[in-house]
């Protein structure tokens, strides 16, 4: 009854006209990177709300949910994954992190890993080995690659920085803009708080790095230095 009642609430909350910006904005077309995606038209806060509803959901459904083909249902999983993840003990916690390797190929654009990654992944490799995230940077999929650098944002947030400077080396000559946006994305978060290893790296790499992962990276650099890197005047 529990996935029953999750998605009876979810359909009374559907939007077909906000679904079909989604899939436009979320690119489901053929041959895009989110092919066949469908979508009910919520919004994430709504979304949000129903995490806060459905709190006690078992693991058995909440796995249920995250191999649906609707995309909200796959978000609401994660974002309940996350609230257990956090609430939950050791080996509550552990249980999650392998449910959630283990289900990657349903974590399939880019929301879903940027809503749970850093929280799951990150957190539960914080204090370990943090081989798995190389592993998921040498992956054929995409999201894996994506998984693996924005996991890393719970290092930032803790002051480590160093998997995420080794990670986007890894992924510097990814061909993906996905990866490219979220790869600048990290730097620049390091460089907020270590400007001048941000810096370090990107001397060292600007050159080659693909433009997109550069402008993301220089996001918020002064508008000389930002056109310096642009135009390759850094030395």
């Amino acid at each position: 009854m529990g996935v029953e009642l999750i998605r009876q609430q979810l359909n009374q909350l559907a939007d077909p006209k906000q679904a079909a910006n989604l899939q436009r904005f979320f690119k489901t077309g053929p041959g895009d990177y989110g092919e066949g995606d469908r979508f009910l038209g919520l919004r994430v806060p709504q979304i949000r709300k129903l995490v806060k509803a459905f709190a006690a959901t078992p693991i058995r459904d909440i796995q249920q949910l995250l191999r649906s083909d609707i995309h909200e249902e796959r978000l609401l999983a994660l974002l309940l994954m996350v609230e257990r993840f956090q609430s939950g003990d050791e080996k509550e916690r552990e249980r999650l992190y392998r449910h959630y390797l283990a289900s990657t190929r349903y974590i399939n654009n880019w929301d879903l890993v940027d809503a749970s990654a850093e929280h799951i992944i990150g957190a539960w490799l914080f204090d370990k080995s943090r081989e798995p995230l190389y592993q998921l940077a040498k992956s054929g999929s995409l999201w894996d690659r994506r998984i693996a650098i924005m996991a890393t944002f719970h290092f930032i947030k803790h002051g480590d920085y160093a998997e995420t400077m080794q990670i986007s080396d890894c992924l510097l000559q990814d061909s993906h803009d996905l990866i490219h946006k979220a790869v600048g994305w990290m730097l620049r978060e390091v460089g907020k708080r270590d400007p001048h290893l941000e810096e370090a790296f990107l001397r060292k790499h600007y050159r080659e790095m693909p433009r997109t992962m550069l402008r993301y990276a220089i996001e918020r650099f002064p508008e000389q230095k930002r056109q310096d890197y642009l135009k390759g005047r850094i030395a």
